[in-house]
């Protein structure tokens, strides 16, 4: 099997694809991972720990070569499965396995991480295209499979993909370390987000939002873990909001889930997620939740069962749902329990199963 995405950075697909790895089942199955984007690269030597060979096919950065280098490698040393994980990729990667001697082709799957109306146009064109050179189709969500044009949606598996449930219930019990590392008291609540800086996690929002709580005199402090493009931006906002250390932005941290179990709540300002990772983390903590019922939010969690939805980019919404938590003990004890018996659903080992049973229909 040979898994290709477009970067390894940290990223909610990347990470899965990392789980999935560490769970496999290493007796009837050999993995290879392969990656376009020679600066994405967060992710490779845990890959490689998990003793899953790993390749870029840019070494020399001319992103442009990749198809050709990937022909060669198919070419060279052929596989039964390619297993796509990026739009964009996989769409170019399809067309590479069709000019391959009939022999060599190997039959291609591709899992959708995020809904196609958050792609640009010229993905989702050339998707669509190259779309039925797929021997199978999985979405992680419904969300997902539900904005997949209707011609093409009947043939799409959903898989919705999980974490290594162990590991995170483990982190549970690093709560009072964490809480005193970052500097947080006995009696103050503390809300978390892990989310990278990007565009569609709504950083703007959850500032905005987190203003409103503080302002309110409530006694609750903020964190956020992530990094990337928009990171000035971000600390910028953060500063002209006057947050300090009422909101700390601790970047990126690869132990981000041990960070998280140190929280009291969740919360995701998100105007577009495919299955968002840290939401099953979230919910594999027991923490109860605050998020925007964007993708496949809605169905992990039942607002005022798990924790409160509201509708995206409304940040006074979402300020009031978490007050409504932090002010509200005993709903916030009842809701963290709803959310520890739903993060059981979501085991990787049993995500991995399912596909690795696609993978033997597909090849016999």
């Amino acid at each position: 099997m040979l898994l290709l995405i477009k970067g390894l950075g940290l990223g909610g697909a990347e990470r899965l694809l990392l789980s999935f790895l560490q769970v496999r089942d290493r007796r009837h199955f050999d993995y290879r991972v392969a990656f376009v984007l020679p600066s994405k690269d967060a992710l490779v030597s845990e890959v490689r720990e998990a003793d899953v060979p790993v390749q870029c096919l840019t070494p020399d950065r001319r992103t442009s070569t990749w198809p050709l280098r990937l022909r060669r490698m198919l070419i060279a040393d052929p596989v039964d499965v390619l297993h796509l994980h990026s739009p964009l990729v996989a769409s170019v990667a399809r067309v590479v396995v069709r000019t391959l001697p009939r022999s060599t082709r190997p039959v291609v799957v591709t899992t959708e991480h995020s809904t196609w109306s958050s792609y640009a146009m010229t993905t989702r064109i050339m998707n669509a295209i190259t779309f039925t050179i797929d021997g199978a189709h999985i979405a992680v969500s419904d969300r997902v499979r539900q904005s997949i044009p209707r011609i093409w949606r009947r043939d799409v598996t959903v898989i919705v993909h999980g974490i290594i449930l162990d590991q995170v219930r483990r982190d549970r019990e690093e709560r009072d370390d964490v809480r005193a590392e970052v500097g947080v008291g006995p009696d103050d609540l503390l809300v978390g987000t892990v989310a990278n800086y990007t565009v569609h996690k709504a950083y703007p929002d959850l500032l905005q939002a987190a203003r409103r709580v503080i302002d309110s005199g409530a006694a609750v402090r903020f964190l956020a873990l992530g990094q990337g493009p928009l990171e000035r931006e971000i600390h910028e906002l953060h500063a002209s909001l006057g947050l300090g250390e009422d909101f700390l932005l601790l970047g990126r941290r690869p132990d981000a889930v041990r960070v998280l179990a140190g929280c009291d709540v969740f919360v995701l300002a998100s105007r577009r997620e495919g299955f968002p990772v840290a939401l099953m983390e979230a919910l594999g903590l027991g923490l109860p939740v605050v998020a925007t019922t964007v993708g496949g939010v809605p169905e992990a969690v039942t607002s005022g069962c798990e924790g409160w939805l509201v509708p995206p980019a409304r940040a006074d919404l979402l300020a009031d749902a978490i007050l409504r938590l932090v002010r509200d003990d005993q709903t916030r004890r009842r809701m963290a329990q709803s959310a520890l018996a739903a993060g059981a659903r979501y085991d990787m080992v049993r995500s991995a199963r399912r596909i690795e049973s696609l993978y033997r229909d597909l090849v016999g």
